[in-house]
């Protein structure tokens, strides 16, 4: 069966034209100008921009956390990002402590093999590192992904030292590694200081102390010279300070290469929303923590210039009651917020509306360049002859609202509950069959894994 989508506008990075796309089966087959073909069904998508599909390159579905497990498990996690105009994540698969990597991955592969509706990768956190897993990384590297996460806080945390290794190893490799950038050392003490300060650690406001923007500054600076010493790029994930922004510029500034990714959450909130009323501000606990407002334009302004590679959601959805967890102590209450379906409306409504970014860089930022940068291009992030048929139909004028009741996502809260926006994702064909219409899913668990190693 072969599609013809015609008379649309065709965005890449490098711009936008009126262009036609054949395809046929899961594939593209040709894209050009005035295409016809007798035996086509002919899709009318005047009016409309023609996206390869959005990818989502940091999710966490059906992460065991805090006592607690994601509301999003795969099932729910993926409609929501299909529903928005994703068609394929990269999950973060974690190695528990005394696992070795296969063992690590199978575990993720039990939770979403035949439950995902949009294509999935993995990266892998890796938090225990000894001989054996540094050999078996090469198979790892090779077969399944080049893509690996570090955490510079948490149970899961490394050291430096250990940093250094795990960098060193992927660099023979060909692989990269993200790395969650905050002080942990900083992160504790302040939140014992908290306690004898306070005698208790309740009030939501004073959660962005805990986690100043010197702890992700520190923590991107040491990651920066730990990453010179070894000669290896590296991704910055989540950024959300112009103190760590300006680390990675004196970095680059010194000739090194940094990735850098940011999420909609600290392009849009500030930590005003946690002197909301207890039980809403609990929403918004996300780590790296939401910052002062003036952060956010120095973020528009690095996306504006080409300076951010990419937006992701840090999907990481808890329920209301969930996030009551802890309500004596806000440092147990789950840390994270729904983001998966909203990610491609929201920049576009305060991005591309709001004359921040361009349409083309719309179109790097979600889908080109994760593609690119995780070895999944040009199967993914492209509308190239050969690519994977992922399109995204998308209707610049539709108005319409956001709200937690008309959203795929298992969490019962949006946090951008009740904006107005103008464009969304219409159509959204994953490998070639319309999966989702307006929100609205058709076709559900159809997701097959992408393996992104380097060979």
């Amino acid at each position: 069966m072969k599609l013809l989508f015609k008379g649309g506008k065709v965005v890449s990075g490098k711009g936008t034209k009126k262009m036609d796309i054949l395809v046929k089966g899961e594939k593209i087959l040709a894209v050009g100008e005035n295409l016809d073909f007798k035996d086509a069904d002919v899709i009318d998508v005047r009016g409309k921009l023609l996206f390869p599909g959005f990818i989502d390159a940091h999710t966490h579905m059906a992460l065991e956390v805090s006592n607690t497990v994601t509301a999003d498990k795969f099932d729910t996690g993926t409609k929501a990002e299909l529903a928005g105009g994703t068609t394929c994540i990269i999950d973060y698969a974690t190695q528990y402590r005394g696992e070795n990597l296969r063992e690590a991955l199978n575990n993720w592969h039990q939770k979403a093999d035949g439950e995902s509706s949009c294509d999935y990768a993995f990266h892998l956190a890796l938090t225990d590192w000894n001989e054996n897993i540094s050999r078996e990384l090469e198979e790892i590297v090779n077969e399944e992904t080049c893509s690996f996460k570090l955490y510079m806080t948490y149970d899961t945390m490394v050291d430096d030292e250990t940093m250094y290794e795990i960098l060193s190893r992927l660099k023979e490799l060909g692989g990269i590694a993200g790395v969650h950038c905050e002080n942990d050392g900083i992160i504790r003490a302040r939140l014992k200081e908290l306690q004898k300060m306070k005698g208790s650690r309740i009030d939501v406001s004073d959660y962005p102390w805990t986690r100043p923007k010197e702890a992700e500054a520190e923590a991107v600076s040491r990651l920066l010279r730990i990453a010179k010493c070894v000669d290896t790029p590296v991704v910055v994930v989540h950024l959300s300070t112009a103190a760590g922004y300006r680390e990675i510029l004196r970095a680059r500034e010194a000739g090194q290469k940094v990735y850098v990714e940011t999420c909609p959450q600290y392009l849009l909130m500030d930590e005003s929303k946690y002197m909301l009323p207890f039980e809403e501000a609990r929403h918004y606990m996300i780590a790296p923590p939401l910052r002062k407002k003036k952060n956010q334009e120095i973020l528009w302004q690095a996306l504006k210039e080409g300076r951010i590679h990419t937006i992701a959601t840090d999907h990481c959805s808890f329920t209301k009651e969930q996030k009551m967890a802890g309500a004596k102590d806000f440092s147990r209450t789950p840390c994270g917020m729904p983001g998966a379906e909203e990610r491609p409306a929201l920049i576009w409504q305060f991005g591309v509306n709001e004359k921040r970014i361009t349409v083309e860089q719309m179109c790097q930022y979600l889908s080109e360049n994760p593609a690119k940068l995780y070895k999944l291009y040009p199967e993914k992030g492209a509308l190239l002859p050969g690519s994977d048929a992922d399109i995204v139909v998308w209707d610049p004028e539709e108005e319409w609202t956001m709200t937690a009741e008309s959203q795929q996502s298992a969490c019962d809260y949006c946090p951008m509950e009740g904006t107005k926006i103008r464009g969304r994702a219409q159509q959204v064909y994953l490998r070639g069959r319309l999966a989702a219409l307006n929100g609205q899913i058709l076709e559900e668990k159809t997701g097959v894994y992408v393996r992104h190693g380097v060979k």
